[in-house]
This record gives structure tokens, C-alpha cells and sequence, in this order.
């Protein structure tokens, strides 16, 4: 019986390995296109670049390992299937049910280390992340272009027309109302320096006015000899919350929340789905084609759709959905396969 378990085991690791490296590839281009976002702002290196992709390995493995693990279980177990492999197994006495037992437990596993990723490595990744590009902004040269429009700077429409290498020349800046209690503001300066420090990044402004705008259409004019527009950097706070005041916000905050139910239920989805797997892959094929591709995408579509829709409240959630799931694959594994075999 263990060179029957070695037998499978070493068929799905093959299956698993060629597609989860596609899947790595696909979601690790999703994220490097976020990332080069970043580049509209601030100006970072190769080794920075490949820093805070690191920082998104947890997510990507999240949506990419169970994922992988439910496919390739399926697929492998129905290309045995069609060369009657599994069928072999069968007759000489190996029941369905030790198959079931064992891809159980290996998804288990699975689900369980996943459990770590998704609510301990995910939280302190994207921490480090948030902090590394903030910490950037104070140290490395801002990508601010002259004879650009549309750039922004510290929350500020600029403009700039010229830049002899330490000074910033006739600049223009436009500050837009997002808030009710905001003012639109105007500011016009012959020239400019960029100034920061350990925990803030600011920008001085030498010879120029500033025009204020309100609801009501007036407007006020004001002339500075030198102005300092500042910007400080909370999220390098040293009080960071640690791992259960990350959680424990997802009873007050709906993000927080719907953040907890996917990370949670997709580490889960090995073990809501083993069974399901076996029950598309194992088929007599002479008689039963089997609906192996048809079975994955629905299986796909019902369990992240409906994550997707209930996230409230976020642990009776993850327990009714991923109780109800795995409820279903065990009658219908019982149904389809220990039926028959």
C-alpha cells in the first residue's frame, strides 16, 4: 500500500509542480505591473524593485498554491483514470476510501501552512512593504520631470519648468478640494527645494503666491518669501500593531473584514476541495468521459464567488462556507466513487 501512495504522490507532484510554476508566473506579472506603478513617484533600483516583490510572495502563493493543488489533484487522478491505472489499483483491492484518506490529509497540510501564510506572513509583509516604499520617499530623488503635466507631489498637482540639478525653477502647484472642509489652492514660486529628513519629506518654496479659492467663487492672494510644504510619513509610526490588533479590526472595518474571509477560506480550499477532485478524476474511462474541466471551473466559481459576496460576519463566514463546501464533497465523493468502487 505505500508504493501505491509513493505511486500517486510522485504523479501529483509532477502535475503540480508544471502547473503551479504557470500559475506563479501569471499572478508575479499581475503584481510586477502594481509595482511599476510605484516608478510614477519615486525612483528605485533593480535590487529595490526585486525587495518589494518579496514582499508580495505571501499573496502571491495565496492565490496561486491551493489553487494549483485542487486542479492538479483533479487532472492527475483523471489521466490515470484514462490510461486505467487507477482501475488496476482499484481491482487489486486498493479502496477509494484510503485515496480519499490520504489526499485529505496531504491538503491538511497544505490548508495548514497556507492558514500561516494568509493571517501571519500576508499582515507583516504588506507592513514591510507600506514602510520600504515610504522610507524611499524620504531617501531616494523623486521623479519629478520638467515640462510634465500631470505629476504629483505630496498630494499636489506640479508643474515645473526647469531644474539645473539642486534647484527647482518657475513652479506651479495646484492643490484640489477632496474634503468639504478643504480649500482649493493655487501656488505659483520662482523656485524650489526639496528637502527631507528621517521621517518627513517636504518641499521649500522661495518668491511666490498662493491663492486660495472657496465654495462661494472668492478668492485670496498671498505672497511668501519662503514656504515649506511638509509631509510626514505616519505610516513609519515605531508603534506598530502586531498580528491580532491587525486582525481584530475585521469586526469594525468592512475591508478588514472581507481581507480575512478570502485570505482565510482560499487556505482552506485544499482541503474543501480534495474530495471533489478525486470525485472528477476517478472515472472508468471505457464508459464515463467524466467531467473533469467542467467540475474545476465550477467548483472555482461557486467557492470564490460566494467569498466573494459573504464576508459578514467574517469567522461565522469562513465556518459556514467552508463547512458547507466540505460537507459537500464528502456525500458526493460517497455518491459518485465509493459507490461504484
Amino acid at each position: 500500500m505505500r508504493l501505491i501512495y509513493k505511486y500517486f504522490l510522485n504523479h501529483f507532484f509532477s502535475t503540480n509542480l508544471s502547473l503551479f510554476s504557470v500559475l506563479f508566473l501569471i499572478v508575479s506579472m499581475v503584481f510586477f505591473i502594481q509595482l511599476a506603478r510605484l516608478t510614477a513617484s519615486i525612483e528605485i533600483g533593480f535590487m529595490d524593485f526585486l525587495k518589494l516583490y518579496s514582499f508580495m510572495i505571501p499573496r502571491i502563493l495565496i492565490f496561486t498554491l491551493p489553487v494549483s493543488f485542487f486542479i492538479s489533484l483533479a487532472l492527475m487522478l483523471h489521466k490515470l483514470s484514462r490510461e486505467n491505472e487507477s482501475i488496476v489499483c482499484f481491482a487489486l483491492g486498493f479502496s477509494p476510501k484510503y485515496l480519499g484518506r490520504f489526499f485529505l490529509a496531504l491538503a491538511f497540510v497544505v490548508s495548514c501552512f497556507m492558514l500561516i501564510v494568509s493571517l501571519i506572513f500576508v499582515p507583516l509583509a504588506s507592513k514591510l512593504q507600506k514602510n520600504f516604499v515610504e522610507y524611499k520617499k524620504t531617501q531616494v530623488k523623486l521623479n519629478l520631470k520638467t515640462g510634465e503635466f500631470g505629476q504629483n507631489f505630496l498630494g499636489w498637482m506640479i508643474f515645473i519648468e526647469e531644474n539645473d540639478g539642486v534647484k527647482y525653477k518657475n513652479i506651479i502647484m495646484y492643490n484640489p478640494q477632496t474634503k468639504d472642509k478643504d480649500k482649493e489652492q493655487f501656488i505659483i514660486a520662482k523656485e524650489g527645494l526639496l528637502q527631507r529628513d528621517q521621517n518627513s519629506l517636504s518641499f521649500r518654496l522661495i518668491d511666490g503666491n498662493v491663492y486660495n479659492f472657496n465654495e462661494s467663487l472668492s478668492w485670496h492672494v498671498g505672497h511668501f518669501n519662503d514656504m515649506t510644504i511638509n509631509s510626514e510619513l505616519s505610516d513609519l509610526d515605531p508603534r506598530e500593531e502586531n498580528i491580532y490588533q491587525y486582525w481584530k479590526k475585521m469586526f469594525s472595518d468592512d475591508d478588514r473584514a472581507k481581507e480575512f474571509v478570502i485570505y482565510t477560506l482560499i487556505a482552506l480550499f485544499p482541503m474543501a476541495s480534495a474530495l471533489f477532485a478525486l470525485s472528477f478524476g476517478l472515472v472508468t474511462y471505457r464508459y464515463d468521459k467524466g467531467m473533469v474541466y467542467f467540475g474545476i471551473f465550477i467548483i472555482i466559481g461557486l467557492y470564490f464567488g460566494i467569498f466573494s459576496l459573504f464576508y459578514k460576519p467574517p469567522l461565522l463566514s469562513v465556518m459556514l462556507i467552508f463547512a458547507s463546501f466540505f460537507i459537500a464533497s464528502v456525500i458526493y465523493f460517497k455518491k459518485k466513487i465509493l459507490s461504484k468502487y
